[in-house]
């Protein structure tokens, strides 16, 4: 029996009592996945981005952990919510135009002190004080770093569209603006390298984009490395009490932790490892979040249909963001259909030995997204559920 079929029926056993659709977690894969994160960083601490788990038990769980230490939050309601739970250090990593939360933010000393807001625009700071509403607490800021590789003269560019700040003195030039306005601290700087961090190097079949992925990250990395060191340099000068300086992505871990001017890394997915993390040369994880669809229909010799199962990932369209067909190995789409929003017929020679009601697991494209689909994650250890959890959705928060 392959590994993979042995954990197949190791949760097929666990969930036998449960009707599909369902979602689980494989705590013990969840835990060597956090162990190896904290082996890669190298002694900085990791703060968990919750948008890759979105569960709070689990965000609780790694939490706990030696090696990881605060979360970095998707809205600002979100952000609110997490604070409200007892989480103490919640850094939101998007800009957020939520006035009522603001509202909130400066109004309470508790959420004030454990909430850093994203800013990299003199503009936003002004959306934030005209929502006071006479909220009188610091609002403590984080200012976003452009890390895109802009080779040939800037003529090209690699890497998301995010922060407009790019150089030292653009920084330094906001964080003054920060420094001057009363009720406002500026605590961090962040920078997610997704090009880096978010894109694998080694593309089974591909060999040549692959070899082209990687010089390309290796060039972004060293270009990177000088210029964040550039940035925290320029900045401190205004804010000497600088707290932290986040960079990183489960791609990226040991490479972003061995710059000397980064003092924390921020990753999520690779706690629950789905799909788009398979291709990396330099680390290897094992699936822990996977969801499972019933057998509905048998159409034909070598044709299994399931229950729904389309859920694509964000981002551009394309194959890879469908969930992929896992367990049991060897089904895949039907190039004519794929993954159907209430039915997908799943092609080849296992489906032959599936019957109606067996479960086939799948796992989604990215990794908290499959909680947005789901109200509860069914915790396994071994062959058995040792718990169940809501999800994000399954406590009513859906922020997005």
């Amino acid at each position: 029996m392959t590994p993979r079929a042995a954990d197949r029926a190791r949760y097929d056993r666990a969930t036998a009592h449960l009707d599909a659709p369902v979602a689980v977690v494989d705590l013990e894969a969840f835990d060597d996945n956090a162990a190896d994160l904290v082996r890669r960083a190298a002694g900085k601490p990791i703060r968990v981005a919750s948008k890759s788990v979105r569960c709070r038990a689990l965000l609780e769980r790694v939490l706990a952990r030696d090696g990881f230490a605060g979360v970095m939050s998707f809205t600002l309601a979100e952000s609110l919510w997490l604070a409200r739970s007892g989480f103490e250090d919640v850094l939101l990593a998007y800009p957020s135009a939520d006035r009522g939360g603001f509202a909130e933010l400066a109004a309470d000393p508790k959420l004030a002190a454990a909430v850093t807001v994203m800013v990299d625009d003199p503009a936003q700071l002004e959306l934030i004080d005209r929502a006071r509403e006479g909220g009188r607490e610091e609002i403590r800021v984080c200012l976003e770093l452009d890390t895109s590789w802009q080779p040939l003269g800037g003529r090209v560019r690699i890497g998301a569209l995010r922060s407009p700040l790019r150089e030292p003195a653009q920084l330094a030039e906001l964080a003054r603006s920060v420094a001057r306005r009363p009720g406002f601290r500026l605590v961090g700087i962040m920078a997610y390298e997704g090009h880096v961090a978010g894109v694998g190097d080694a593309v089974v079949g591909r060999p040549l984009r692959s070899r082209a992925v990687r010089v390309m990250q290796g060039a972004a990395r060293k270009e990177l490395a000088v210029r964040r060191a550039a940035v925290v340099r320029a900045v401190r000068a205004v804010a000497p009490d600088l707290e932290f300086v986040n960079g990183g992505g489960t791609g990226s871990v040991q490479h972003t932790a061995a710059e000397r001017a980064v003092t924390e890394i921020a990753a999520g997915s690779g706690l629950y490892l789905p799909r788009l993390f398979d291709n990396y040369s330099s680390f290897t994880g094992r699936p822990a979040a996977l969801f499972a669809q019933p057998v509905v229909r048998r159409p034909g010799v070598g044709v299994v249909t399931v229950l729904g199962g389309g859920y694509p990932a964000s981002g551009a369209a394309g194959p890879d963001r469908s969930p992929v067909p896992y367990l049991p190995e060897g089904l895949r789409y039907d190039p004519q259909e794929g993954a159907g929003e209430v039915q997908t017929p799943l092609l080849g020679s296992p489906a032959d030995d599936l019957l109606i009601g067996d479960k086939v697991w799948f796992r989604h494209a990215k990794a908290g997204e499959m909680c947005e689909r789901f109200d509860e994650l069914h915790l396994i250890e071994g062959d058995a559920v040792t718990a169940t959890v809501p999800t994000y959705r399954g406590e009513g928060r859906t922020f997005l």
